[in-house]
């Protein structure tokens, strides 16, 4: 049984990744998979801090559009390396360029883009600076296009757990506050915040793995970047006629108000709310995601 199991999970990986490859850019070692083929189409993972496994399922579901759907391990996370994590290594400009150097080198004019949390904000960012190779944009419960989630993240995360939840992950964050690092408290913590991010709780558990790949230093290096660009897009996307499809669970940890921003602030765009979904769409709402993602890329 164990042989065959074995079996089943390597023809499965052969089938969906088609290409595993790293690259140099700049001064990081950037790594990435392609999936299926067909039309190009970037995913952009959130964090930041994370790296791309966890959207392997996605890449996967996509490629069957007759994509051929590419995620990659953002600098410092994953496979993607850089030789010191510092302000001159990880910045939202040298990000970028890494997604430039990846797109030159996989000699792609243009492709979709899809960016998810954190995702959102690198993926209108990229498109600010290259918006003639964005062929369309989804921003999957995007953290929006300027800093206003950081005021209220937190609270909205606590507001999603019960009081039970919240004790004990006021444990095991004191725990961390105060230097223990060991995985079994990160495994601790990462448990109970995971409640956050679901509206379906069975759920929380795919979420808890995901949050053990977090990365707090790369996480913070990040936000400050963003601070000290002043990052704001409201008004810089006038131009920017592109078809944009907006993705928003109303019990998310981001606003349906932030949402609604992305969505002024894009001339050519349609926003769908999601009920009974926190942030991460294609677990708690599959049907409404994945069926809007595919008449948005049929269209």
């Amino acid at each position: 049984m164990k042989y065959w199991s074995c079996l089943f999970l390597m023809l499965h990986a052969l089938m969906f990744s088609q290409t595993e490859q790293t690259i140099n850019s700049g001064n990081s070692k950037l790594h990435y998979r392609t999936f299926g083929e067909g039309k190009p189409m970037l995913i952009i993972n959130g964090g930041p801090g994370m790296n791309s496994n966890g959207f392997t399922y996605i890449a996967e579901a996509l490629s069957k559009y007759h994509y051929q759907t590419i995620t990659y391990d953002q600098r410092g996370t994953g496979k993607s390396q850089v030789e010191a994590l510092n302000t001159k290594t990880i910045t939202m400009d040298l990000m970028v360029q890494d997604i430039e150097n990846l797109r030159t080198h996989l000699e792609i004019d243009q492709w979709a883009i899809l960016g998810h949390s954190f995702g959102g904000i690198l993926a209108s960012y990229y498109a600010l600076k290259h918006p003639e190779h964005v062929d369309r944009l989804i921003m999957s419960s995007s953290g929006g296009i300027n800093m206003d989630f950081t005021s209220y993240v937190y609270s909205r995360q606590r507001a999603n757990l019960t009081e039970i939840q919240k004790d004990s992950l006021a444990y095991f964050e004191k725990k961390q506050n105060n230097g223990d690092t060991s995985f079994e408290i990160r495994k601790g913590r990462a448990k109970y915040l995971a409640f956050a991010y679901v509206f379906d709780k069975s759920k929380a558990p795919i979420i808890a793995e995901r949050l053990l790949q977090f990365s707090p230093e790369i996480n913070t290096l990040v936000i400050q970047n963003l601070f000290k660009l002043k990052y704001d897009c409201s008004k810089k996307f006038k131009d920017f006629t592109k078809p944009v499809l907006i993705f928003q669970g109303e019990n998310d940890i981001i606003t349906v108000e932030t949402a609604m921003e992305i969505e002024k602030a894009f001339p050519n765009s349609k926003l769908v709310l999601m009920k009974n979904c926190g942030h991460y769409g294609w677990l708690d709402a599959p049907e409404v995601y994945f069926s809007n993602i595919k008449s948005f890329l049929n269209s």
